[in-house]
């Protein structure tokens, strides 16, 4: 696996989200052009990531769209629900609790922690916020190897050492900062103003 580049990975997820859209329309089988035409992913690029993990569909016939959703939800490890932990409950983090795609893609936030005492105890939808001070004794119960952290940038680097010492493996950061994890534990990165300010380059 440590082989597979990752923009593979993230075309991937783009052709599981796609799977998931034409499961639901009840459509049997797909071709690699028509996974182009619809993704923008060039066929070839799309028959070339799925050839990191094995032989996939049948000449002349295409793909069939429930084992494909599978066999790429396997490698994603998405196959199952995936529990996730929520630092910050703030308005991005209300926002996340609230979202019901993540569940329609196998994550599912068990959890929101946060370190101020007014809202310690409130509902977060339906999550008790709890005292990020007992996130390491609580992931003992949740099991949760995934986490997302929305907390402002000077508290980010020691929310994700506790996150950590708590277990987690995976960590999508939102704070506007750079921090450090050890070897073994992967940080993703996501910044609106970086974002915006690549696409604000394309403006004429």
């Amino acid at each position: 696996m440590n082989r597979v580049p990752l923009p593979t990975l993230e075309r991937l997820a783009t052709y599981l989200r796609y799977l998931n859209e034409l499961e639901s329309r009840e459509m049997e089988t797909i071709s690699s052009a028509a996974m182009e035409e619809a993704t923008g992913i060039n066929a070839a690029q799309f028959r070339k990531d799925l050839s990191y993990f094995g032989e996939f569909g049948k000449p002349g016939i295409g793909y069939n769209i429930a084992e494909l959703k599978q066999r790429i939800a396997e490698i994603l490890k998405t196959e199952h629900e995936q529990p996730v932990i929520l630092v910050g409950a703030g308005n991005l983090g209300s926002a996340l609790v609230g979202y019901n795609g993540l569940r329609r893609h196998n994550f599912n936030i068990v959890a929101a922690f946060d370190n101020n005492y007014n809202k310690i105890g409130r509902q977060l939808w339906d999550l008790e916020i709890l005292d990020v001070n007992d996130l390491k004794t609580a992931n003992e119960s949740l099991g949760a190897k995934i986490a997302i952290v929305a907390v402002p940038a000077p508290a980010a680097q020691k929310v994700v050492d506790m996150l950590v010492e708590a277990g987690v493996k995976v960590i999508l950061n939102f704070a506007p900062t750079a921090i450090r994890a050890p070897k073994g534990v992967v940080v993703r990165n996501v910044c609106f103003i970086q974002e915006l300010t690549v696409l604000s380059y394309y403006l004429d």
